[in-house]
């Protein structure tokens, strides 16, 4: 309790908090041997679209697949049976599209995880696109799913085109690509 005469203070947040400054661990796996998956460029280039969303205070997984464990995947988790190029499986339920999660204890500074369809993202870069390019837009598609992007209905779709363009727009700025959002054209 303050003394006599102090203003009142406010109450404080308990939340816990991620430690300051420290970026939280991004897990890259990469069980799969149908294609090449440098480990390097991949990491850097979704370092840098976790720092781009404002989420390196969370851990991010990465799981890099061949068609038949993401046409597995798909089938167990969407009822899909065909392979496909990303998949996410979110952490935090009921994140609203556009906020970050609101973790209640240190162990919540988890996204959650993204697999993704490194085979089907290489069969489809034959026609002169550039793989880590693809896979970064790839990434950065999955990352606004965990964030609590959707593209079910034209509307939703829109939001999530959206933040896709920003933040791809800013990591071309950064890197000095020209990235365009996995989501163009859908509806």
């Amino acid at each position: 309790m303050p003394p006599p005469g102090d203003p009142p203070q406010p109450p404080t947040d308990r939340r816990p908090q991620a430690p300051r400054g420290l970026a939280m661990s991004l897990v890259l796996r990469v069980p799969q041997r149908a294609v090449p998956v440098r480990r390097a460029p991949l990491r850097s280039r979704v370092e840098l679209l976790r720092a781009v969303l404002g989420v390196r205070d969370f851990d991010l997984g990465l799981l890099c697949v061949d068609n038949e464990g993401m046409q597995r995947l798909n089938r167990a988790y969407r009822g899909d049976d065909r392979p496909t190029d990303v998949l996410s499986f979110p952490f935090h339920e009921n994140v609203k599209a556009g906020e970050l999660p609101r973790p209640r204890s240190r162990d919540d500074y988890n996204l959650g995880d993204i697999v993704l369809g490194v085979e089907y993202v290489f069969q489809r870069c034959r026609g002169g696109a550039d793989y880590y390019d693809a896979l970064t837009v790839t990434a950065a598609h999955g990352l606004c799913h965990l964030l609590g992007f959707t593209h079910s209905t034209e509307a939703e779709w829109r939001k999530m085109y959206q933040k896709e363009k920003q933040v791809l727009e800013e990591l071309s700025r950064l890197t000095g690509t020209r990235l365009q959002p996995l989501s163009r054209g859908l509806f």
